[in-house]
């Protein structure tokens, strides 16, 4: 019976594999890199979705993981070590294979880490950062701890646009490819359309068989329950302060690996990135999808960055996920996918992945 919650995981890659050759058909080829950007950007809101349905902790500072990911990749392959190369921490570097020799745009030779050191360093400086962060603010509820980590998610934002070293209002570009094996790389360059779909979208269902194992693990019993009383969670003997946080920090480094992949698949990074409104859009897919619901909380978040990446709100794009969220809250508190007439879907996954 366990394996039918792996159903929906077949389901979705059947559809992720027919779909591709169908927006090739379409002559369509920027509809592949939008949802291929949407797949990344999904990374945070299944993070987010574990946080908020399961753990029940409100967070407005994801927007800032998301950045620490990105630009700690970003800072740490373009900077330049050359000039340092005979010095003994750069050499013990090159020694353990972390540097890499490349030409910058103008054809001047640069050695800097190589992507795979700079993402395992981004995903490392990001749970450290979320365990420190943590410690304090997740002893907070509800409001409390939404506005704690919405000062976090200022700081982030005022240092990536203050520090020189970040690129200030103009980021980060000349970003490399992520070379990952067998000649796949994280790239957006035309010839590489396909593969970074199918890259993409590898690592989402990754995100999603991890979450929806955690989730029928022991440590998914312990959440759902956090959620449903925490005292009574507590008084059975649940460590709540321990589940919690970590889920917190998984759901940052999450976070974070959606981050830095697409720093390397659009070759840049900027402030944009780091805004209150893009946490604020993050918890809005997540309200809309289902607070519990990670299959609808995926779907939602590759329809609405969809749109939103084709430009079909406009100027007023941060206005539409604000009022997203004030009518979802007022009429739909369970999610868009759990509203009577659409509830047929979420019982579908349900059923399957509860089976």
């Amino acid at each position: 019976m366990g394996g039918r919650r792996y159903i929906p995981i077949i389901v979705a890659t059947l559809l992720i594999v027919a779909g591709q050759p169908v927006l090739w058909a379409i002559a369509r080829p920027y509809y592949m890199t939008q949802i291929t950007m949407s797949a990344y950007y999904a990374l945070v809101v299944i993070g987010l979705c574990l946080l908020m349905g399961y753990a029940g902790q409100v967070s407005l500072g994801h927007a800032g993981f998301f950045a620490i990911g990105g630009y700690t990749s970003a800072v740490l392959t373009t900077c330049n070590l050359l000039a340092r190369q005979n010095e003994v921490p750069i050499t013990c570097f090159r020694s353990l294979g972390l540097l890499v020799e490349r030409q910058d745009l103008y054809g001047q030779a640069m050695l800097c880490f190589s992507p795979w050191a700079a993402f395992v360093a981004a995903l490392l400086l990001t749970a450290g950062i979320a365990f420190l962060i943590g410690l304090p603010v997740i002893r907070l509820k509800g409001h409390y701890l939404a506005m704690a980590t919405l000062g976090f998610g200022l700081i982030i934002y005022r240092i990536v646009l203050g520090a020189p070293v970040f690129g200030q209002a103009d980021g980060i570009s000349n970003v490399p490819p992520f070379e990952l094996f067998a000649g796949l790389e994280v790239n957006g360059r035309p010839p590489y359309r396909v593969q970074n779909y199918y890259i993409a979208w590898a690592a989402v269902l990754a995100a999603m068989l991890l979450a929806i194992n955690l989730v029928h693990s022991r440590v998914g019993r312990a959440l759902r329950s956090i959620h449903q009383n925490e005292e009574a969670a507590h008084s059975l003997g649940v460590n709540t302060f321990q589940y919690k946080l970590s889920t917190f920090v998984l759901s940052a480094v999450f976070a974070a690996v959606g981050g830095a992949l697409l720093t390397h698949y659009n070759g840049s990074i900027g402030p944009s990135e780091v805004t209150v409104m893009k946490s604020v859009r993050y918890v809005s897919i997540v309200a809309v999808g289902g607070m519990a619901n990670l299959w609808g909380a995926l779907v939602m978040a590759i329809a609405l960055n969809v749109l939103s990446l084709r430009g079909n709100f406009g100027t007023y794009d941060d206005a539409v996920f604000g009022m997203i969220l004030i009518v979802i809250m007022l009429f739909a508190p369970q999610g868009l996918l759990r509203m009577p007439n659409l509830r047929w879907i979420s019982t579908w996954f349900s059923r399957r992945s509860y089976g």
